[in-house]
């Protein structure tokens, strides 16, 4: 519960206050001081946005704007930042987090630490409560869990309750079991920083060599290498699809379905007529990676025959109705939800929902009735959105096409299945593609070049070739159709007062825009100041470095600078795509964000008995809170399996040179990326040779403080491959591009400094040097 603070007598002599109460106003004496307002935010951070403070300090009238200029002003001290509308102090711990539960107290209370928490930082220590009726944690559990702040000067600065223990014990490791010539049993890590292991005969537990196994690490003797004891064996590495289970025990992501679940999902028969329109003879396609193997959307448009629309467009994205068969409640539904989303390997797909679901009854295929919610959209001939209205149908695809099968047809080349189709499908949907096109370029959404990379696999599993995929105008339509779908989805609920679950992109803080104001002086580039950015002004910047020899460096660190997606209960629109709200609906196969939406649309538009229900309403956080931790698990997992692929790949390359591009910049040395294969290696910084190499923030960079030479984020650079660990997905290298100097005025800066610093000492420059640290 919120606690309301009283007025302080004192706070007129608070620096940030007014000088003299306004007319109107209440007077200078009830305003907070700035130690009042951080000490609320800090006790109340699930309250903590500008209207919860007005309210909690009754701050009224025109004594409002005091208060955004006081919060503007921390922010910009780097006291506060924005996270979403709250406001939070930083390095302070969310409402709800992940933790992990390292220890008990002397009074047996349970301890935990941030389980996303930099291995670097000063950790944050959560004392947790057991509730009677709530889950019971133990020691090396890894917890969701509502924190609340202490304030006590010892002791545990936080204080949380469980919501859900996930299942994997954070105490055990994953580990390959190698038998040496000797006969005894060794653990091969898979994690970077994860010691090599002893086994004992008595605690092998059936393993075999190359078996990879879950282990739980004994008490380190004083000599030698620490003991462990085998828990379970998870699979052999000989077998295909190895490197992918690695990540998914690593990252605790549920991947064999319960025998439950299958049994719900056999049991389900195919959805009929009622509650449904008749779309069956709308020529829908669906159009996806020639490799996809469900289909759960698809596309149609034609001219606008309206004559006050000139020149428009009525297109419709037909969605798989997944609701009809996942069922709030269910069996499948509480799997669906705790596995949060689909994970994609190169290997292999870990779905969110069984196949007789996603590749059967929900699959839109060509020639076969399915049901589905569809939006119908009219656009003028400007790209503008006039109208739209959903609905819940039976449709029936009229064909199947993949991106670079359907983009031929347009070009020029059609095929067996395409030719028939173009003239009365293809190309009225490429016509309503150029409609929707003016309609993006008028909204100017964020414009960065980042390709993606695809890893293609032998028949064993290992690499063959890692590629960059021709970017269509067959993705683009796909991608825009969905786009104005999911627009339509949450317009349409916010206008029935209908809780559901947005996806927000909030606006970079302020603490990141100056730093990438800062950055940008540097190559001689200004940024406009001001809170309210929009992405046209970063579009303005990428334009000016095109085809520039800073191009690369400019996106890499645009990138950088923006929020995070996640998905909530509350409206904070899309920063990325300049949108004013927005919501996943196109994929409820493989995310339960949709899922969600499509139950809200059904029971705010009495589409059918299969909507929302309340309970879902009252856990709108929580469920946001767990899908975008699911989301941001599955991205960590696909990224740890390609760095452990192409470890695998380049391990027989040792001492093999490369072209590379320097990916990230810290103290202890420089991250490359190998383009054509999308790994990362580490140059540690002690390697540099020539220089002594001190980091600079503000340009994401190296430089030597003799030279003045360095290494930047982005820079193009040569290196040798001369150390590989391919279970642990780790590769070190060597430079071997001289260093250059670095652009803008940033270096003399530090030039300068050093040099003022020798004067004034009248030391040698060793002991100048070291007094900067």
């Amino acid at each position: 519960m919120a606690k309301k603070p009283s007025g302080r007598k004192d706070a007129g002599k608070d620096a940030g206050a007014p000088k003299a109460a306004r007319p109107g106003a209440r007077s200078r004496d009830f305003l907070p001081t700035r130690d009042d307002i951080l000490r609320y935010i800090t006790e109340n951070p699930d309250k903590s946005g500008k209207r919860d403070l007005a309210k909690a300090f009754s701050i009224k009238g025109e004594n409002r704007v005091w208060l955004k200029d006081m919060l503007a002003q921390l922010q910009d001290e780097g006291v506060l930042e924005k996270d979403r509308k709250r406001l939070i102090r930083p390095g302070a711990l969310p409402p709800v987090t992940v933790l992990d539960i390292f220890a008990r107290d002397q009074d047996g209370s349970l301890l935990a630490r941030a389980s996303d928490q930099p291995e670097d930082a000063l950790p944050i220590v959560v004392s947790v409560k057991v509730s009677r009726n709530g889950p019971t944690p133990g020691i090396g559990d890894r917890v969701l869990a509502k924190t609340f702040a202490t304030h006590a000067e010892t002791g545990p600065a936080y204080t949380a309750r469980v919501m859900k223990i996930f299942e994997k014990r954070n105490d055990a490791v994953l580990g390959v079991f190698r038998i040496l010539q000797d006969g005894t049993f060794r653990i091969e890590p898979v994690e970077r920083r994860q010691p090599e292991l002893v086994v004992e005969q008595e605690f092998r537990n059936g393993a075999e060599n190359g078996d990879l196994v879950e282990v739980l690490p004994q008490r380190a003797p004083r000599y030698g290498l620490p003991r462990a004891k085998v828990l379970n064996v998870v699979g052999s590495l000989a077998s295909e699809k190895a490197v992918s289970m690695i990540a998914i025990h690593a990252h605790d992501i549920p991947h064999v379905f319960p025998a439950e679940v299958i049994a719900d999902a056999d049991a389900i028969k195919p959805a009929t007529m009622a509650h449904r329109e008749d779309w069956r003879d709308v020529p829908l396609v669906t159009i996806d990676p020639a490799d996809a193997k469900d289909y759960d959307d698809a596309v149609f448009a034609e001219p606008d025959t309206d004559e006050r629309n000139p020149g428009g467009i009525v297109a419709i994205v037909a969605i798989a109705d997944v609701a009809a068969y996942v069922r709030s409640g269910s069996a499948l539904d509480r799997e669906a939800l705790k596995r949060g989303n689909s994970v994609y390997f190169p290997d292999r797909v870990v779905p969110m929902l069984p196949e007789r679901i996603s590749n059967d009854l929900c699959s839109l295929r060509g020639g076969e009735d399915r049901p589905a919610l569809a939006v119908r959209m009219t656009f003028s001939a400007d790209g503008r959105k006039i109208r739209h209205s959903f609905h819940r149908i039976m449709m029936r695809s009229a064909a199947r096409l993949a991106y670079s099968q359907a983009q031929a047809a347009i070009d020029g080349a059609p095929d067996d299945v395409t030719r028939p189709i173009l003239d009365t499908i293809l190309k009225p949907l490429w016509a309503g593609y150029e409609v929707l096109k003016r309609g993006r370029d008028s909204r100017q959404p964020l414009e960065l070049d980042l390709p993606e990379r695809k890893i293609l696999l032998k028949p064993d599993g290992t690499v063959d070739r890692v590629i960059v995929p021709d970017r269509l105008d067959a993705h683009k339509l796909i991608e825009e159709f969905m786009i104005q779908a999911n627009v339509s989805a949450a317009e349409t609920l916010e206008a029935k007062k209908q809780g559901l679950v947005y996806r927000t992109h909030d606006a970079p803080s302020l603490a990141k825009q100056e730093g990438l104001r800062e950055f940008l002086a540097t190559l001689g580039l200004s940024l406009a100041r001001g809170a309210q950015m929009k992405p046209s002004q970063f579009n303005q910047i990428l334009s000016r470095v095109k085809g520039a020899e800073h191009e690369a460096l400019v996106n890499e660190v645009v990138l950088r600078t923006q929020s995070q997606a996640i998905y909530s209960p509350e409206n904070l629109g899309h920063f990325g795509l300049n949108l004013r709200r927005y919501a996943h609906f196109t994929s409820p196969i493989r995310r339960y964000a949709d899922l969600i939406v499509h139950r809200a649309l059904i029971g705010a538009l009495k589409l059918g008995p299969d909507g929302i229900t309340r309970a879902e309403e009252e856990r709108l956080e929580d469920i946001s809170e767990l899908i975008s931790a699911t989301e941001r698990r599955a991205m960590a997992a696909e990224r740890d399996t390609v760095d452990r692929l192409i470890a695998g790949y380049l391990a027989g390359r040792l001492n093999d040179t490369f072209d590379a591009r320097v990916s990230g910049v810290t103290k202890a040395g420089l991250f490359v990326q190998l383009p054509q294969f999308g790994a990362d290696g580490f140059i540690p910084v002690s390697s540099l040779d020539g220089d002594y190499y001190i980091y600079d923030e503000t340009a994401r960079a190296l430089f030597g403080d003799r030279t003045g030479k360095g290494y930047q984020l982005a820079d193009r650079v040569e290196v040798r491959l001369v150390e590989v660990a391919p279970l642990a997905g780790a590769m070190r290298f060597e430079m071997l591009t001289d260093p250059k100097p670095l652009p803008g005025s940033k270096r003399s800066f530090h030039k300068a400094k050093a040099q003022r610093s020798r004067v004034r000492a009248s030391q040698p420059r060793a002991s100048s040097r070291n007094r900067r640290h």
